[in-house]
């Protein structure tokens, strides 16, 4: 085998027609790896960047999920003011008239006393009125 075939003919024209051309081109490809080296360095600090954004904005994301959920039951509670109100309203103006004059001197009359139903069970307790009305 030649020393011909295994040098390509670019290289090697220009490598032997003028050397003073080749450490030229030599310190221009130098150059351009070089350049190739700090844009890749870059490119590897702006996927670090970007893999640090990504993360605060999922992170971002849970909390805003966890404000929404938190606003979602303060929007509950506050709805439920009126209807809390209402009852209190209610048991106040149906307040007892005094029987004895005396009594009502010395005693302030209350108002009639709220007992809290829990209505998460209320689905329940139908059928299990029906069920034991239908055993017995």
């Amino acid at each position: 085998m030649s020393l011909n075939r295994s040098i390509p003919s670019h290289l090697r024209a220009g490598s032997l027609s003028n050397p003073g051309s080749s450490t030229g081109q030599s310190s221009a490809l130098q150059a351009r790896i070089n350049e190739k080296k700090q844009e890749l360095a870059s490119l590897k600090e702006l996927q670090a960047l970007s893999s640090g954004l990504a993360d605060q904005m999922e992170q971002l994301e849970q909390k805003l999920a966890t404000l929404s959920d938190g606003t979602e039951a303060v929007a509950v509670v506050l709805s439920n003011w009126h209807n809390v109100l209402r009852a209190i309203n209610m048991a106040s103006s149906k307040l007892p008239q005094p029987r004895n004059d005396d009594a009502s001197k010395t005693e302030h009359p209350l108002p009639e006393t709220l007992v809290r139903i829990p209505t998460q069970h209320a689905g329940l307790i139908p059928q299990e009125s029906s069920v034991r009305g239908d055993g017995e």
